[in-house]
């Protein structure tokens, strides 16, 4: 993939993207298997990528400049600011995009929040573009809500520019840290979800929840993981850090019962709003810790999936696992490295099958896929 920012020197995200593609498959799959030599593996599934550019559906844009001439992008560790609204990784549908947000910024007198100063209002624009009819989610992360009446003035003639615009939300995150996002979401829009579609489930995203960055390669992550599930004799399933249901909404079916357990109240309305789309009743879902949730059960069910944030589900929930023994177990990961180490903690079961996603082409991440079946 070409890239002129890459080029340039301005930009080094994307650290592989001198490598052709498949070659970028080919090492992803060989640090896999190193990572799991000492696990036999039943069945190496082929490896799932998508497109090499224009596949994000989200921008989180630093926003720096002037209030008269903002940069959005990012800001390099010396703290100079780059603009990476041409980023080839966007789709083309976030041109217009960025191309109306820099003059509004003006007219709102949204000033760009100056780290080394501590002065300013504005620190990021998040963007998230719904695949099933190309919605946008925007939210402005704020220091205070001190521009708030002036940017509620200002919104009319943005929305009438972009139509497109069904989640608008202000975030206010006062703290002077490298964090994205405070806990304080003030909405400015009467819907504040956004609404998608993955292979006919309906999935919705609401501010402060999870979802998966490259829809065409997740779509596919969800469609292997219903057909491995559907394949089993599963009555019972746990989904732990669910998210906003995605595993857990496209296994079920309506014989099945189904617990979903997320961290994040937000994301578990989303999962429950789909639950309703789709009538399916026997599906619960519930904002609690997953490994509290799960530790605190006397028994496990048919099936526990798991798709864990990077550290992985760690010695707690593995310990239960092993002890519970429930038939089968799949392992969604982000961190192949967590999760192999995990695999090693739940004594009992063989690694029936692994799927590589490439998620991220260009750089060394990737997402795995596992099936376990007790021995």
């Amino acid at each position: 993939m070409q890239c002129a920012l890459y080029d340039a020197g301005r930009c080094r995200s994307c650290q592989w993207i001198e490598k052709p593609v498949i070659d970028q498959l080919s090492l992803k799959m060989n640090d896999l298997r190193e990572l799991l030599d000492d696990l036999p593996v039943g069945e190496w599934c082929a490896p799932v990528s998508g497109p090499e550019r224009a596949f994000r559906n989200k921008a989180k844009m630093v926003v720096s400049g002037s209030v008269e001439k903002p940069l959005l992008g990012m800001l390099h560790r010396d703290g100079t600011p780059e603009d990476l609204t041409a980023c080839p990784l966007y789709p083309a549908s976030f041109a217009p995009l960025f191309n109306a947000l820099k003059p509004f910024i003006a007219r709102a007198g949204l000033t760009p929040y100056n780290v080394a100063r501590k002065r300013g209002e504005l620190k990021y624009l998040l963007i998230t573009e719904s695949q099933q009819d190309g919605g946008i989610m925007l939210r402005f992360v704020l220091r205070s809500e001190t521009k708030l009446a002036q940017l509620r003035a200002a919104l009319p003639d943005l929305q009438a520019q972009l139509p497109q615009l069904k989640v608008i939300s202000v975030n206010i995150q006062p703290v002077h840290m490298a964090i994205m996002e405070g806990e304080k979401e003030i909405f400015l829009t009467e819907q504040q979800a956004l609404a998608e579609q993955f292979n006919d489930v309906p999935l919705w995203i609401r501010p402060q929840s999870f979802f998966q960055t490259n829809p065409t390669v997740a779509s596919q992550l969800y469609a292997s993981a219903r057909a491995w599930v559907r394949a089993l004799p599963v009555a019972h399933m746990w989904d732990l850090f669910c998210g906003v249901g995605g595993f857990g909404l496209h296994c079920a079916t309506p014989q099945m019962k189904l617990t979903g357990i997320e961290i994040a109240p937000e994301a578990i309305a989303c999962a429950r709003q789909s639950a309703v789309q789709l009538g399916l009743n026997n599906l619960h879902f519930q904002a609690l810790d997953s490994t509290r949730f799960a530790t605190g059960q006397g028994e496990a069910p048919d099936l526990v999936l798991v798709n864990p944030p990077r550290r992985g589900i760690g010695q707690a929930l593995c310990a239960y696992l092993s002890q519970m023994a429930p038939p089968f177990i799949i392992y969604s990961s982000c961190n192949a490295q967590t999760m192999a180490k995990d695999l090693r903690q739940l004594s009992g079961y063989r690694l029936a099958r692994v799927q590589l996603f490439d998620m991220f082409p260009h750089t060394a991440h990737y997402e795995v896929l596992t099936l376990l079946i007790r021995i």
